[in-house]
Order: C-alpha cells, then sequence, then structure tokens
C-alpha cells in the first residue's frame, strides 16, 4: 500500500470507493491507537449513509489496539471535541466530510482535551502507521459505551451569554439537511427554560443522508437562497445557516443579505471586548483591517495567525486570547477548549443585537463601508508560485509594508492584498481590501487578476 491520499495538512478527506473505504478506516483507527496510546476515544458522526459503516470500521480498529471506545452517535464536529474534553478521553474521531461532495467521507481526529492533530504533529505518524500490516490485534480489547453528554455541551454553549437577554426575535435556522437540526433542538429548549424569547423558523432542518436540497455549503453563493428568502419571508431578525457538520455557521442580515464572514469576526471581537475589556482577539492574515480597527477602538489587542485551525488555535493559547476568528466562519473560542463552534457565535450575535435593540445590518454596516473587501478569489493555475512570483515583481517594490505570515501581504495607504496557497485544495486565492474606496476596491482586483488571466 502506497501513500494515502485521503490525509490532508489536518484531516482524512477522500472519495468513497476511491482513496477511502472501511478497510482504511479500519487501519485509521489502529493507528491511532498505536500513535497515541489514547485509553478512551470518543467517537461521532454525521448523517452521510457512508458515516455508520465507517465508523464502525474506524470503532474497530481503535478497539483492536486496546482502546476504549465511547461512542457519541449522530452529532458535530463540536460535539466530539467537547465530550473528549468533558469525558478526559485520550482523544477524538469525527466521521465527516462537512460540506463536501455527497461521495466523500473523511475523520477529523483531536488528541486530549481537544488537542488538534496535524501533518507535523501525530497525524503523519497516523499515516505512517495506517500503511502498515503488521500492527497486532491485542488480545484484550477495548470496550464499547454508548454515551451522550448533549445536555453538559449545551449549558457549555449557553454560557457564552446570558439567555434572559435575548428577544425578542425571529430568527431563520438552515441545518441544510446536515447534523445541525437535532442539536440545535435541544438549545433551543435550554434557551427557553433559561428565559430566552426567541421564535425559530426551521428550514431544511433534519438530517438527510440524500441531501435534498444540496450538500449544506453556505460559502457557496449558489446555495444561500433558501436562507434568504426564508428570511424575507418571515420578516425575520437575521438568518442562520451552518455546513454539514456545524462547525461553521453563516448570517443573513433581516434584508436577506448574506454577512461575509471578515465582519462577522469583527462583531463577534467587539462582543468579547464588550464581557473582557482589554483582552486579545486572534484573527487570521487574508482581510484584517476591519478587525484590527474594531478591536483597537474597544481596548483589545488584535494578533495576527496564520490560516488553519491548529495553527489558529495554538497561537490562541500562546497569547491566551479569548476569541480567535478567520474569514471562512470558523470562530474559535478560549472557554471552548479553544475549539470552533458553530452555535455559539449565533448566540452572541442574539444577544448583542437584543441588548443593543439594533439591527444586524446597522451592526455590520460601518464595518462594511469603512472597511469594503473583495471576498475570496480563487483561481486554478498550473504554477501557483510563478503567479505569486509575478505578483511581487509588479506590487512589492512601492507597498508600504510586506508581510509574509500567511502567503504574502501587501500593503498600500489605501489598499491592501493577501495572496497565499490554499493549505487543502490546488488554488491561488487572493483577497483585496480598501479604507472606505469601493472604485479602488474593484480596480485593484482587476489589475492583479490581469496578472493571473494573461500568463
Amino acid at each position: 500500500m502506497g501513500k494515502l491520499s485521503c490525509f490532508k495538512s489536518y484531516d482524512v478527506r477522500g472519495r468513497l470507493g476511491d482513496n477511502l473505504d472501511e478497510d482504511i478506516a479500519q487501519r485509521i483507527g489502529r493507528a491511532f491507537a498505536e500513535a497515541l496510546n489514547p485509553g478512551s476515544v470518543v467517537v461521532g458522526r454525521d448523517g452521510r449513509e457512508s458515516s455508520p459503516v465507517l465508523q464502525q470500521a474506524l470503532m474497530l480498529g481503535l478497539r483492536n489496539g486496546g482502546v476504549d471506545v465511547l461512542d457519541i452517535g449522530l452529532c458535530g464536529t463540536e460535539e466530539v471535541y467537547f465530550a473528549t474534553d468533558h469525558f478526559n478521553a485520550g482523544g477524538g474521531i469525527m466521521v465527516t466530510a462537512s460540506h463536501n461532495p455527497i461521495d466523500y467521507n473523511g475523520f477529523k481526529l483531536v488528541r486530549e482535551g481537544a488537542r488538534p492533530l496535524s501533518l507535523e504533529n501525530g497525524l503523519g505518524q497516523i499515516h505512517d502507521l495506517a500503511l502498515m500490516d503488521n500492527l497486532p490485534v491485542l488480545e484484550k480489547a477495548g470496550s464499547y459505551t454508548r454515551t451522550s453528554c448533549l445536555k453538559e455541551y449545551c449549558e457549555r454553549v449557553l454560557s457564552f451569554v446570558k439567555p434572559a437577554k435575548i428577544g425578542p426575535l425571529k430568527i431563520v435556522v438552515n441545518a441544510g439537511n446536515g447534523v445541525a437540526g437535532p442539536t440545535f433542538d435541544a438549545l433551543a429548549v435550554a434557551l427557553e427554560l433559561r428565559g430566552a424569547r426567541a421564535n425559530f423558523v426551521k428550514v431544511h432542518h433534519n438530517p438527510d443522508s440524500t441531501f435534498p436540497n444540496g450538500i449544506p455549503n453556505p460559502l457557496l453563493p449558489e446555495n444561500r437562497a433558501s436562507t434568504s428568502e426564508a428570511v424575507l419571508a418571515q420578516s425575520a431578525d437575521f438568518g442562520l445557516a451552518w455546513d454539514g457538520d456545524f462547525d461553521r455557521c453563516f448570517f443573513f442580515d433581516e434584508a436577506g443579505d448574506f454577512v461575509d464572514g471578515e465582519y462577522v469576526v469583527g462583531l463577534l471581537a467587539a462582543t468579547f471586548l464588550e464581557k473582557s475589556k482589554g483582552a486579545n482577539i486572534v484573527h487570521d492574515t487574508r482581510v484584517m483591517w476591519n478587525t484590527v480597527d474594531v478591536v483597537q477602538r474597544a481596548g483589545g489587542h488584535a494578533i495576527p495567525s496564520r490560516t488553519g485551525h491548529p495553527l489558529m488555535k495554538q497561537k490562541m493559547r500562546d497569547v491566551d486570547a479569548v476569541y480567535g476568528g478567520e474569514m471562512s466562519a470558523h470562530h474559535y473560542f478560549r472557554d471552548f477548549m479553544y475549539c470552533d463552534s458553530g452555535m455559539i457565535p449565533w448566540l452572541l450575535v442574539a444577544e448583542y443585537l437584543s441588548i443593543s435593540g439594533m439591527k444586524l445590518s446597522q451592526l455590520i454596516g460601518g464595518m462594511k463601508e469603512n472597511f469594503p473587501s473583495s471576498g475570496e478569489i480563487n483561481f486554478q493555475l498550473e504554477d501557483p508560485k510563478a503567479a505569486i512570483a509575478a505578483f511581487e515583481e509588479v506590487y512589492l517594490e512601492d507597498a508600504l509594508s510586506v508581510d509574509r505570515l500567511d502567503g504574502v501581504s501587501v500593503v498600500y495607504p489605501d489598499w491592501r492584498a493577501n495572496l497565499r496557497v490554499s493549505n487543502t485544495e490546488p488554488l491561488l486565492r487572493l483577497n483585496v481590501e480598501t479604507r472606505a474606496d469601493g472604485d479602488l476596491l474593484r480596480t485593484q482586483i482587476r489589475h492583479i487578476s490581469d496578472i493571473f488571466t494573461f500568463r
């Protein structure tokens, strides 16, 4: 067996029957046991048709390596993170392909305390061990326990807000037929019991392995209409949509307009700085001027990090940041094991709207006007490194500053651009932002794009 191409920088993802199957799942379970010697491991799964079978194979591999398995069943990735910490387990594995096509699946893996794994930090060793055919089946197999900590999870998530201050609000929630629905229902019950006044309009709420309304990935513009239309039809205060394993949460304002992720980072930073004066906030460097402005005006400290969840989480630990956010809708919380959550963000926004009495569009509007941005523009190029070199030849000499923390960022007086190669896909990613100048934004997008188009 050669290299396992389903192993990526931070997780395992592959096409079923091509580079991921039951044998590979079992090998990964056995390798995880061998590499980490975790004692016990929490395992959960998403709603895909292949997930139960892959979960069974994975758990067999773990148990063959002497690991006690704690099966929390159908859940979101953040529930595996929470359960790993809650049960003091030596690791956690979520069976999920998140927003990938229907014929894909994969695994998200963490060690004790829900600490992330990467190819440089444990995942590479698991890959190498999974290739081996001579790992023994231990004489004493690990145990199997079906369990749940949903109640405790809800209590932790709700600890970020004061539920009695939420409302009255009408909120559209779109689970996209992923696994957000059941967990959301448990949270909604707990919210009501604690005095929240919220009316929820549910769209594509129940898990469905056939994904009749498309794979849930609201980052794609073509997947936003159902949430936007429901917000308008119901005269809702705002709308929410999750991806398949709900570790990402996407917002729509009261006009049904999608809220770009970089402004959500700024909004969440503001909520934390009202609660924790002078706190550290970690952000990615793709689009950052709005976040830095919000944090500095609120008396906090904005600290940049490379993109990617292991890198963000480590930077947050290094600087004791209360919150970290990426424009891709990953939001990380110190008091949630430094992990990403798709449920905590909307609760914070609901509380903020309720206390301020403002509409979401009002909170975001000034940010968009002061710091318009391009959103992430992707280029599929044969030679991304040559394209970056061509970009640098044009823009480095006259830049006020150049930063290579994550790709290359160039800063000019009134605009800024970040160019980086994707960690997970064969793409070159461009982000441009300006200081209150939409015309300049469009001009720079066109000029930079021309460099790649005419190569």
